[in-house]
Formats: C-alpha cells, structure tokens, sequence
C-alpha cells in the first residue's frame, strides 16, 4: 500500500539514513496553567499519567530515563540513533540555567542526534530560543508547541490558558532561528468544534509551513475535568469512524512536505475511561491507512498554497 502521508518514520530514515528513535523524558518541569500562574486546574483533559510513561514512574535521573531508553531500544533492535524529547508539562517553563542544566543532558550520549522540545506558545521568549538554537549546530532541533485548536472560543472551553495570538507570537519569534524546526500539536473532537472548524485549524497549520504535526484524538482521562463533562453527558467521545474521516479531511489540507509525527494516542488502561478504542492502536492506525486508499485521499490533496 502506498503511503498517502508523510510518516515522521519516513522522513527520519531520510534525514539520517538509519532507524531514529524518539525517546521520551521527564525532566521534572511544571506548568504554568496547573501552578498557579494561569490557574490551577490545567486543561480540562490534562493529566501527563495519561500521556508520559516517565510520568507514571517515581522520578529517576534524566541521565538513568535517556540511558534506559537508549538500551531498551537497542535490545529490541529498534534503532541506532535517538532523539531524545522532553515531553511532560512545559520544558521550557524555568530559569535558563536550569533549562541548559537539564538539556546538556543530552551531550552525554554520544547516539543522540536530535532533540524535541514540548512547550506551551506562552513560555517562549529570545532568550529561551537563542539557548535551544544553540543546540543546533551539532543536532537536529525541534520544538513542539501544543496549540490544539486555533479557534479561542475552543482554547477557553478546554482552559488552554493561552490564545491563538500567542501560538502565531510564538512561530514568528522562532522563526528567527531557521534552524529550530516546529512541530505543532492539535486536538481532534474537541467540544463544540464542527468539521469545518477542525479543517480550519488543518489549513492554517498548511500556512504557516509548519515542519511537523501531532494529531491526538480527544479522550477522557481519570481524575480530570473532562471526565466530570463526560459523566455528566456534556460531552461525548467520538466513536472511531468519526476520528478517522476527521482525520483523512484534516490530512489532505495539510501542505505535502509536512511530517505528520502522530495520528492517534496512547493512555494506561487504569487511566482512560472513554473512547476505548483507543486502545486498539494497531487497528485505528490501519483503519486510518485503508479509508485514505479507499477514499483516494492523501496529504495535500485539498492544500492550495497561499500565493
């Protein structure tokens, strides 16, 4: 079967001509939007438990989670190179001499060719970007910005804490440093957002030439404000069929040489209450591949470049 979109496996092998590995850490950072700062309840949907494996362990050494990972992966004969991505909460959320403290890390492995950055679009400014770049002169950069929607009436429901100024501030001062490459994540299913409101968001990211996507399907996590709406019927999961035409029509208005890093999502079995098919990764990913056959829709299909 033909690839009908840019696979983050594909572009990987691409650029370093071996199998490259993400490796995912905890470096033991917050949020502004759970501490206090913007509020303390975070987003509705937000517990890290559901979305970081380092999250769900008593806190190691970063140096022990790189060096796990990195033997974990050569066991298993998955990859020779690795990308190491500090992922839970808001790794750019601190002083800059702690942030250079806990990304010099990374140094002490001579098989790390890339890091990636998860962040918020408020908690960027040119000091936090010239240290990030500095990295790149001797690795592939990546920083990952959770965006979500880019519609503010959606940011408010789901308490995002930020508006969809601050993601465009945010690319635009990392746009100063072209060696920074970004990633944008996105929520498919969020409350009250229509089709076309989902297409909308596809389109813009299209736009602003973004590097890379992440698309996560919306579920219900324990313990979060998202499962109160859910027991209470204000909102309801979408059912896998729903997630996947969704997905196909935000594909084909993504611009051709964006690399889409994830389609789907992960949660522990103890933590997700809803939609359960999310547990079936390998059947909603191939799901996902034989609609796109089937409908005859591939990335970029719908993406006209603004002129």
């Amino acid at each position: 079967m033909q690839d009908r979109y840019y696979r983050f496996s594909k572009y990987l092998r691409e650029r370093f001509s071996c199998r490259v590995k993400k490796i995912s850490i905890d470096a033991g950072f917050s949020c502004p939007n759970r501490d206090g700062k913007l509020s303390t309840g975070g987003c509705i949907y937000c517990d890290n438990r559901g979305f970081s494996m380092n999250s769900r362990v008593e806190p190691r050494p970063l140096q022990v989670q790189i060096s796990d990972g990195i033997k974990g992966s050569k066991r298993s004969g998955k990859a020779e190179k690795f990308i190491i991505y500090f992922q839970a909460y808001t790794n750019t959320y601190a002083p800059t001499q702690i942030l250079r403290q806990k990304y010099d890390t990374i140094k002490q492995f001579d098989d790390v060719v890339a890091i990636a950055i998860g962040t918020r679009p408020d908690c960027v400014n040119k000091e936090i970007l010239e240290l990030i770049n500095s990295y790149s002169d001797e690795y592939e950069v990546w920083i990952e910005y959770g965006l979500q929607s880019i519609h503010d009436k959606t940011l408010k429901i789901i308490n995002r804490g930020h508006s969809f100024k601050d993601f465009l501030n945010a690319v635009s001062l990392t746009r100063l440093y072209p060696k920074i490459k970004i990633c944008v994540h996105v929520i498919i299913g969020l409350p009250g957002e229509t089709k076309e409101d989902m297409i909308m968001t596809a389109r813009i990211i299209a736009d602003l030439n973004m590097e890379g996507v992440k698309i996560h399907p919306l579920h219900v996590i324990k313990g979060t404000k998202l499962e109160e709406m859910f027991n209470n019927g204000s909102f309801k999961p979408l059912e896998i069929n729903e997630y996947i035409n969704l997905v196909a029509s935000f594909i084909e208005n993504l611009a051709p040489s964006t690399v889409i890093q994830r389609i789907s999502a992960d949660c522990p079995p103890d933590l997700l209450i809803a939609p359960k098919w999310l547990h079936e990764k390998v059947k909603v990913l191939k799901s996902i591949d034989d609609y796109l056959e089937k409908s005859g829709i591939f990335q970029g299909k719908q993406y006209h470049p603004q002129s």
